[in-house]
């Protein structure tokens, strides 16, 4: 059977382009010994690039293909590890769907879905999903941070409502702080959504699909020395990750359940990360990751080994799966 060849793309417009290539190359490197034959694919902007070990190689974006010594070589399949736009928000899941490449990340109503926040939040509501209160707010609105703080209360939080790894989140205490707080979230996204705070414990859960079943991997509580799970706990080590997560054996499975429900709510695919918090022995749905890190301080690795598995295996499995049901749908 020929070798099947992989595009693992990283890059992206924004803030989180930086930590997505650190994701497509750990990711490269954890499919070291695998079957396929990898190549890292760049893309930001107008820039898609092949890193090649002699240099960039431009892709063809009519095929998604690209040269090298004369050699016109196409992709199998697509692993995305771009974490925001274009690559988690549906957009090149949609460009891909065009050319009729197998990619391994969610559909492209889900991925654009998944993207926005508020409108998860809404949408999983339907399915008795418990979410913190929230309110959204778009550019040109107007802030009463009064009524605001009323309804929501102090603390609060303000986020980009499209968007990851904590860039632009502000933990609100003092209803002056609203406005600085959400011209912060603007310079990531034109939507802001500021959640109610719910106090306990922070944890996260990974799942993929393999057939008909959605494997819940192990569940990892966050303990973070900040006021909350920021970029500097996430990525710089100002962070304690319990994996497994001390939870009984109870609510360790409500917790899984849930995960698996929400998985196929949303209708995902590959690997997606769900965020809880845990909260008087309730689970309150935080967000959902449907491009999740993949770099060496990212859970899901994590995750996979406290599950006993290899992450070469399950990578593997995930692609796999991206190709076979690209034939079926044929």
């Amino acid at each position: 059977m020929a070798q099947k060849t992989i595009a693992i793309v990283g890059g992206g417009n924004s803030s989180e382009a930086e930590i997505s290539v650190k994701s497509a190359f750990n990711l490269k490197s954890m499919l070291a010994d695998s079957d396929f034959l990898i190549h890292v694919v760049f893309i930001q902007e107008n820039v898609w690039v092949v890193k090649d070990e002699t240099g960039d190689i431009s892709i063809n974006k009519s095929d998604f293909s690209f040269e090298k010594n004369g050699k016109k070589i196409c992709f199998d399949c697509v692993y995305l590890t771009i974490h925001g736009t274009p690559g988690e928000d549906g957009r090149l899941q949609s460009y891909f769907e065009l050319i009729g490449i197998p990619y391994t990340s969610c559909n492209v109503f889900t991925s654009a879905l998944t993207f926005n926040k508020f409108a998860t939040k809404s949408f999983l509501k339907e399915y008795n999903i418990k979410t913190a209160d929230a309110i959204l707010i778009r550019k040109n609105d107007t802030i009463d941070s009064n009524q605001i703080t009323k309804r929501l209360g102090l603390p609060c939080f303000v986020k980009p409502n499209n968007g990851g790894s904590s860039f632009g989140v502000t933990k609100v205490n003092a209803t002056d702080q609203i406005q600085a707080a959400v011209s912060k979230a603007l310079e990531e996204d034109s939507e802001v959504i500021i959640e109610s705070f719910l106090k306990g414990i922070e944890l996260t859960n990974g799942a993929y699909k393999t057939g008909a079943s959605i494997e819940v991997l192990p569940i990892t509580e966050i303990r973070s020395e900040n006021d909350f799970f920021d970029y500097d706990a996430k990525y710089k080590g100002k962070s304690k990750e319990i994996t497994p997560a001390e939870l009984s054996e109870e609510l360790t499975k409500k917790c899984k359940d849930l995960t698996r429900n929400i998985y196929n709510a949303l209708d995902c695919f590959g690997l997606a990360r769900v965020d809880y918090i845990l909260s008087e022995n309730e689970f309150f749905f935080l967000e959902i990751n449907t491009t999740p890190g993949l770099s060496p301080a990212s859970i899901i690795p994590q995750q996979i080994r406290a599950a006993g598995y290899k992450e070469k295996d399950v990578f593997s499995k995930i692609i796999n799966e991206a190709i076979t049901q690209k034939k079926e749908v044929k």
